[in-house]
């Protein structure tokens, strides 16, 4: 028999699938808030290091991040999303951009990539061009640092990947530094996320 397309709000790869989420408040991965983990590692970072936060949806993290004075930029290819995210972060709007993950340019590396219910989202065909395009995205040494879904749920999103599964995808390019469990997950994620730090390799 042919294979037969799926309409794009059912499909994860597209706008079009979160569009409808977010206009239907069909979004379980919200926490609301942000996790004692990110507040955790922000505490041993100085300065102010360019931050990338994509599919940042309602943006709590970026308003957190960009009160610390950090450079943020948060992304997502959803209009709705970016609806929401502006209604989050107030007079710190200007660090949003509308874009794909994949594609966008930038005009300099980024010192971090913080991770949350991004890479969970996407196909699993996808995957190997995550961890690419997040190599290619940070300066050497840089971090990508975030909230890890490990379950062997194949259904998604959330996708599962296991803990073996994500560090073949990730040891090509970058070294884990830090692995610890998760104390405040949200329902969706409850005992199955981890945090994690992937240091980029020179």
């Amino acid at each position: 028999m042919p294979m037969t397309t799926k309409p794009p709000q059912q499909n994860p790869a597209l706008a079009d699938f979160w569009e409808h989420r977010y206009r239907n408040n069909v979004t379980p991965w919200d926490a609301g808030r942000v996790q004692a983990a990110l507040r955790d590692f922000a505490t041993t970072h100085t300065g102010q290091p360019r931050v990338l936060i994509p599919g940042c949806g309602a943006a709590y993290e970026a308003r957190y991040l960009a009160e610390l004075d950090w450079q943020v930029t948060a992304l997502d290819f959803s209009a709705v999303a970016i609806e929401a995210a502006r209604a989050t972060l107030g007079s710190h709007g200007d660090c949003l951009l509308q874009a794909d993950f994949f594609n966008f340019e930038i005009t300099a590396p980024f010192d971090i990539i913080y991770e949350r219910a991004f890479f969970c989202s996407m196909p699993r065909r996808l995957w190997p061009d995550y961890a690419t395009r997040m190599a290619q995205l940070l300066r050497p040494g840089g971090l990508l640092a975030g909230f890890f879904f490990l379950s062997d749920e194949l259904k998604g999103p959330p996708f599962g990947t296991g803990s073996e599964e994500l560090r073949t995808l990730l040891e090509p390019f970058f070294e884990r530094i830090a692995d610890e469990p998760v104390t405040d997950s949200i329902p969706v994620f409850q005992g199955k996320e981890r945090w994690q730090v992937w240091q980029l390799k020179p």
